[in-house]
């Protein structure tokens, strides 16, 4: 079903791949957030990329390769693997870096907040205890303490590489 080396790709790989390297044609969701967020999980249907910009460290997004803008309009397969990858996205996190807990979910059109609305996207948010404080507030950013690269490294190494499991914490 998916892998943590798809294609090949190892722990090591650059940060950055081609849209076009992806199984389906490049939509302006791919184009836009690929090339600079390493697909790192590829399943039959979805894929996972790590977000450039996060909330947190580890804030990952689950993404079908159809090009499909409402959860609705997933197939019963790919509900399965998107599904089956927000487990594991959320076992992996566990594993790599023990958050207190997590935020998931989706924003389904421009008045829900989906910054690209043509192709669904669901977030998987790590949260710690005491993880929010002023700076997002006043000064309209938020310092990470974690390189992406270090992150995206405990990640792979946590990701499960059996369809369906769930690495414990």
């Amino acid at each position: 079903m998916f892998s943590s080396d798809p294609a090949g790709i190892p722990p090591s790989a650059p940060l950055t791949q081609p849209a076009d390297s992806l199984p389906s044609s490049p939509d302006g969701f791919e184009r836009l957030w690929t090339p600079h967020r390493l697909a790192y999980v590829r399943g039959e249907r979805c894929y996972v990329v790590m977000n450039l910009f996060p909330y947190n460290p580890g804030h990952v997004l689950i993404c079908p390769y159809r090009h499909a803008s409402g959860y609705v309009e997933l197939t019963a397969e790919e509900t399965l693997e998107f599904s089956a990858l927000t487990k594991a996205a959320i076992g992996a996190l566990s594993a790599a870096s023990a958050p207190h807990g997590f935020n998931v979910g989706m924003n389904q059109g421009d008045v829900a907040g989906a910054g690209v609305a043509a192709h669904l996207h669901q977030h998987v948010v790590p949260r710690w205890a005491g993880d929010a404080n002023f700076l997002p507030i006043i000064g309209q950013t938020k310092a990470l303490p974690a390189l992406l690269e270090d992150v995206r490294t405990q990640l792979v190494a946590a990701w499960p590489t059996t369809p369906g499991s769930v690495p414990s914490a």
